[in-house]
């Protein structure tokens, strides 16, 4: 499995300015953008470590998902959620000929943790041996910033002020994560059931 994001979070979409106040950063002075770059990057660092920490997508956007084998032919979890839309399904063959599979054949099925590739039939389509199946699709939970549910919005501003508060540490252990930020996140951690079936 592959998942490229095709599309980034723009610089418009930060919040830069909520992210100042929270750090309580001064206003109206000579140098007051010098340190954008740098809090931008703390942002953006805070953003896909929370992505990574539950599986959910917070500001939308596209990715191109790679899966050579579907995990149960009756439907096919998606890697992350929520996701919006099913833009296209390509089926591959090892010589690089291709298929696109109308939205007819498919659908998704919706679910805040779990959404869900489904046949319209008995199956999803095959995969050729030694082929793959491309899917782009959407992802995220709002378009603006303002749109995040509270909890989150507040979990990346408080983990992108614990780095920039730590930016000079280097003892800190893999995957720390302030237990405030984590409280945040915890509901939307993805359980895992059935073994990794569908269910």
């Amino acid at each position: 499995m592959m998942l490229i994001e095709e599309t980034g979070v723009s610089q418009a979409a930060l919040p830069l300015a909520e992210f100042k106040a929270h750090l309580r950063l001064g206003t109206g002075f000579s140098e007051e953008g010098l340190q954008d770059p740098v809090l931008e990057s703390f942002l953006r660092a805070a953003m896909a470590a929370i992505e990574a920490r539950t599986g959910k997508v917070l500001i939308r956007r596209a990715f191109h998902w790679t899966q050579m084998a579907w995990r149960a032919p009756e439907g096919q979890p998606m890697p992350v959620a929520p996701v919006t839309q099913i833009t296209s399904l390509v089926l591959r063959s090892r010589g690089g000929d291709q298929e696109a599979i109308p939205p007819a054949f498919y659908w998704l099925e919706v679910d805040a943790h779990r959404p869900v590739l489904r046949p319209q039939g008995a199956m999803l389509p095959v995969i050729p041996r030694g082929g793959t199946a491309e899917i782009v699709f959407e992802a995220g939970f709002a378009v603006a910033w303002g749109d995040l549910p509270a909890d989150l919005a507040q979990a990346v501003l408080l983990l992108a002020a614990h780095y920039y508060d730590y930016r000079d540490e280097t003892a800190l252990g893999d995957g720390c994560m302030p237990f405030g930020v984590s409280s945040l996140i915890e509901r939307y951690r993805t359980v895992r059931l059935f073994h990794g079936r569908t269910g």
